[in-house]
């Protein structure tokens, strides 16, 4: 069996290469698994193309690891094993028996050879045993017979490798990568035991120097190799992303040389959640396996390439031999096999849900680098190599909670359960809880009182059982992993160490924010660190985490993690069938591009997704540790345009506007010609997501559908600002208001993203949360949470300024809001809309018409595919002089225009009695509540007064176009140095005063004489 197994005979054993479906969340069908095998076949995926079978939350893998198969799930293994086979794939059956085995029992050793044999009997014959994220500390009963942990994993899984008959083997040790080692590679007692004692025919999983390595050095495997007396089979995190529901990773694979191969007894990647998200990242690895050299190694070619490209996106292959290497090669020879499968009929069934599961935080995760450590630790004091102890500098707790609101947002205190799923049971379906027996308990949440200060070492990545000792953290852009023409590394920041500099004067808000309020002391780590433990994606769901065996459930603190999608883990059915110039050749790409579209004739519709559209795609959603070529261009575009936009003013002042601007000056032309090269690739990002939904292939476009929707989003907020700064209503010292504390473009931000020496859960939420911090808004984090759309829809959303050729469509939108609240305030009472023609406008002009009158330059309006406005938000910068306008030049003209005699030309009794009531507001100035006077409670801290309203339907479609409006419009009050807006509503209109509630408006004052609320939020 040896010599089939693994050609131990000849002394030279295979390379493995393959997938590993080894995260947390909704497993892969069985329908998936097999279009792998498949797929692992034509790739060329080394000369042992592998899978394993190791899916965190399936049901019988992990938490009820002790559970013999069904008859109806032993079919469903059975044909997968068999398909693999006959793709010629070798299958590897995963097991995680560590949560709750007891190493000493002989009753657990015969449980789990019982529960392998059976596997055995439907035709495995490659197996691994998985103790990674468990507590690694012995049980009483198993300190009485095993010295130490590392004796306990070894003497199970050389039992249980005899016992099978020395089959292929994987060992995946607790101690899976140099982070987690104790206290280093070379000195930990657990490698090494593994080292001398584990059979030296199984293999031993390991993921490099983190959780989710960005480089993989031929050093460090070295390393390795020495104390595990063996080659080591990589586990790759790089592509996975159960840890962060905003990132799905589309770009090569890359950051291990081919250099690395000999020295490795395999690579095997644990992809992305999403299965269709994952032909890049596998077919990528396929070619890196058939190589043999890096294309970094010969600088003289890769000179001689750029010389020729001038950019390493247009890196023709022709230069490079077919054993060297290229990520971007590697990228653009995936895309074109990857293309077709967007045009194979396929249909999927129910809502888009994210496969990954919700993630518990026990606090904030924030992009501190402690000049101490980088791998920080709540379970240990960290300390430098050095020989005299290093004391870390602490950080006040108070200051912790304003780094969190960047990347954090807390609704409440819920916990959120993760289902135990099955994907054994159906081909094309992954049952739930509902559907299992004695499914897992969830959890409970509790409330867990931070110290006032706390070690820097000790904010977590969230690391709960992590003992580590790294040096200090040197960011050299020599680990940069951008071309060398898309950005241009500034050597200063470079150099210099990341301090933290939290200044909260002046910012202590009058109402209550959304924020974290709970986080962990010392004193409270003991019961959690069996359960918040980082996975090796970083991310384990609570329930995989809990023991059945457990009899009381384990209590954690369920705070919301940045900007998460209101979404859970459902099944889905699914059937098979600063300044940076941009360079020349970006600048054609993207004005070719666009005038192809332009030139067009066919609708976007009508439109099939081009390799053009797929590259794209892969650089919105690269890398861990990198954002694509265009990914990158949007972020460096904005801040320019931002940062750049006083030349708007200064032309302005000097007489220009109108068509005349563009002649004016070179500075006020590079502005506006790069606003449009922004404005144009906003547009492919939007044209990109309508062809995702028109896709024919329904089950990539369920997978891919919601994160272009999401940064479709985050591109609005931008691109809308971007046109609002080019209106130029704002003063010459904007920038002070609007420069963002943690974006980044922040002192030492990109560098410590790009570096690697953070995990990359550190900086949550990817290119889409990097885009939306750039947005000028303090304390929005609210605004940002979106519930995801249930169905694909080519039906959109998008946001410009107000001109005045919108006013009729305003203000009839307007009219017809105020006659839906009012009915459902009346009971049931309905005004039709539209008004008779005489009185048409009379609602809108008191509610609205000021607002566009006096100050057009700050309003927002959202509309749809066809240019019909579905939304508005309207506001003036202070209460009291908007006031004092209205009155002067405003009421007076509603006075002359409905004087007190008018009736409505047709209409019944209600239309006449609410004409009525308006114009006797409009004639009484002490009944008409616009212009009575704002309380000096409410104006002293929310000087701005706002309005918003958006289409019934529309909210239903896309509930977050409201916030997207809002968003815009109060960046636009912050650019002109305002910092808090209110509404004023009837405290009766329960619609109006859900609808501000929503869009984060908190109750700050009650008016007891007109029974009005006053609603405000700082921003």
């Amino acid at each position: 069996m040896a010599d089939e197994a693994g050609n131990q005979a000849d002394g030279k054993r295979q390379f493995i290469c393959g997938v590993i479906e080894g995260f947390y969340g909704r497993p892969w069908t069985t329908e998936q698994r097999k279009d792998l095998f498949r797929k692992l076949k034509s790739m060329g995926m080394g000369s042992s193309p592998s899978y394993m079978y190791a899916p965190k939350d399936d049901y019988k893998h992990r938490a009820y690891w002790r559970e013999l198969y069904t008859v109806e799930e032993a079919d469903h293994l059975s044909s997968l094993i068999a398909a693999a086979k006959e793709a010629g794939i070798t299958f590897y059956y995963a097991l995680s028996p560590g949560l709750d085995m007891t190493y000493s029992s002989p009753k657990e050793i015969a449980t789990l050879k019982r529960k392998l044999d059976q596997v055995a009997q439907f035709g495995c014959e490659a197996y691994a045993l998985l103790f990674d994220d468990i507590e690694s500390e012995l049980s009483k009963a198993d300190k009485e017979v095993f010295q130490t942990f590392a004796n306990a994993h070894v003497s199970v899984t050389n039992e249980i490798y005899t016992h099978l008959g020395s089959p292929r083997f994987l060992f995946c040790p607790t101690q899976y990568c140099a982070s987690r080692a104790v206290p280093t590679v070379q000195e930990s007692e657990y490698l090494n035991t593994l080292g001398s004692k584990l059979n030296n025919e199984i293999d031993i999983l390991w993921t490099g120097d983190k959780v989710i390595s960005k480089n993989i050095s031929l050093e460090s495997i070295q390393e390795i190799t020495e104390v595990l007396r063996r080659p080591p089979c990589i586990w790759d995190n790089l592509h996975a992303n159960d840890y962060d529901q905003k990132r799905v990773f589309m770009g090569p694979y890359s950051g291990r040389s081919p250099e690395l191969i000999p020295h490795l007894r395999g690579v095997m990647t644990n992809p992305n959640c999403e299965f269709y998200g994952n032909f890049v990242a596998i077919h990528s690895l396929a070619f890196w396996s058939r190589c043999s050299l890096d294309s970094k190694v010969n600088s003289s070619l890769s000179a001689d390439i750029k010389l020729e490209t001038e950019n390493d996106d247009d890196l023709p292959a022709e230069f490079l031999s077919k054993n060297v290497y290229h990520p971007r090669v590697a990228l653009k020879n995936a895309i074109t096999e990857w293309l077709p499968e967007f045009f194979m009929k396929k249909e999927a069934w129910g809502p888009i849900t994210k496969p990954q599961p919700q993630v518990q935080m026990v606090m904030p995760i924030i992009p501190i680098i402690p000049s101490i450590n980088t791998c920080m630790s709540l379970t240990t004091t960290t300390t430098t190599s050095t020989s005299s102890r290093t004391v870390p500098p602490t950080v006040n707790t108070t200051q912790l909670q304003a780094l969190a609101d960047v990347c954090v947002v807390t609704s409440s205190l819920t916990p959120i359960s993760n289902p135990v799923m099955n994907s054994l049971v159906s081909p094309t379906k992954v049952i739930t809880n509902d559907d299992i027996i004695n499914p897992i308990p969830t959890t409970a949440a509790s409330n867990i009182e931070l110290p006032k200060k706390i070690p820097i070492s000790v904010v977590p990545v969230p690391i709960m059982e992590t003992k580590s000792v790294e040096a200090s953290v040197e960011l050299a852009l020599d680990n940069a992993v951008f071309d060398d023409n898309e950005i241009e590394p500034n050597n200063d920041s470079v150099k210099e160490r990341l301090e933290l500099e939290v200044d909260l004067e002046g910012k202590q808000e009058p109402v209550a924010n959304l924020s974290v309020d709970t986080m962990l002391d010392d004193d409270s780590l003991s019961p959690l660190s069996g359960v918040v433990n980082e996975p090796m994606e970083c991310s384990s769901s609570i329930a995989s985490q809990v023991s059945p065996r457990e009899e009381e459930a384990i209590k954690v603190v369920a705070d919301d993690v940045l900007m998460e999608s209101v979404n859970d883990v459902h099944s889905m059915h699914v059937e098979s069938g600063t300044s940076s110039p941009i360079s020349n050749a970006e600048m054609r790409e993207e004005t070719e591009a666009q005038s192809d579209r332009t030139n067009d004739n066919n609708t976007i519709e009508g439109e099939g997704i081009t390799v053009d559209d797929l590259v794209l795609l892969c650089d919105l959603f690269y890398l861990p540790f990198e954002h694509g070529s265009r990914g990158h261009k949007l972020l460096v575009e904005f801040n320019w345009l931002k940062g750049n936009a006083n030349v708007i003013l200064q032309d302005r002042s000097a007489g220009g506007g109108g068509d005349a601007i563009k002649a004016a000056k070179p500075e006020v032309s590079e502005w506006h010609q790069r606003r449009e090269q922004f404005d144009q690739l906003c547009s492919a990002v939007v044209e990109l997501l309508i062809k995702i939904a028109n896709c024919p292939n329904k089950e990539i476009c369920h997978e891919l559908y919601s994160y272009m929707w999401d940064i479709s989003g985050a591109l609005s907020l931008l691109n809308c600002y971007v046109k609002w700064l080019a209106l130029g209503h704002f003063p010459q010292n904007t920038s002070s208001y609007t420069e963002g504390s943690y974006t980044w473009f922040s002192k030492g931000w990109k560098e410590a993203f790009m570096s690697g020496d953070q995990e990359p859960w550190v900086f949550r939420g990817g290119l889409i949360a990097d885009l939306q911090r750039l947005m000028p808004v303090d304390s929005g984090n609210d605004l940002f949470v979106y519930k995801l759309p249930e169905q694909p829809t080519a039906n959109y959303y998008l946001l410009r300024p107000y001109c005045n050729s919108d006013e009729q469509q305003v203000t009839d939108l307007c009219t017809r809001l105020y006659l839906q609240w009012q009915g459902e305030l009346d009971g049931g009472s309905h005004i039709p809309f539209p008004l008779p023609a005489n009185v048409a406008n009379i609602v809108a002009d008191g509610l609205i018409g000021g607002h566009l009158t006096l100050s057009p330059q700050l309003c927002i309006v959202a509309y749809d595919e066809s240019n019909r406005i579905i939304g508005y938000s309207c506001a003036a910068l202070d209460v009291n002089i908007f006031r004092r306008n209205l009155e002067l030049c405003w009421y007076s003209e509603l006075r002359e225009k409905y004087s007190r005699d008018i009736c409505p030309l047709e209409g019944g009794e209600e239309v006449a009695q609410l004409v009525t009531s308006l114009v006797e507001s409009y004639h009484d100035s002490s009944g008409n509540g616009a212009l009575d006077q704002c309380p000096v409670e409410v104006s002293g801290s929310f000087p701005a007064v706002l309005i918003s309203g958006t289409l019934r339907e529309a909210e239903d479609r896309d509930s977050g176009i409201t916030k997207r409006m809002l968003t815009v419009l109060l960046a636009a009050l912050r650019a002109n140095g305002c910092f808090g807006a209110h509404v004023r509503v009837p405290q009766h209109d329960v619609a109006q005063v859900n609808f501000y509630s929503r869009i984060g408006f908190v109750d700050v004052y009650r008016e007891e004489a007109t029974k009005c609320i006053y609603m405000g939020r700082r921003f």
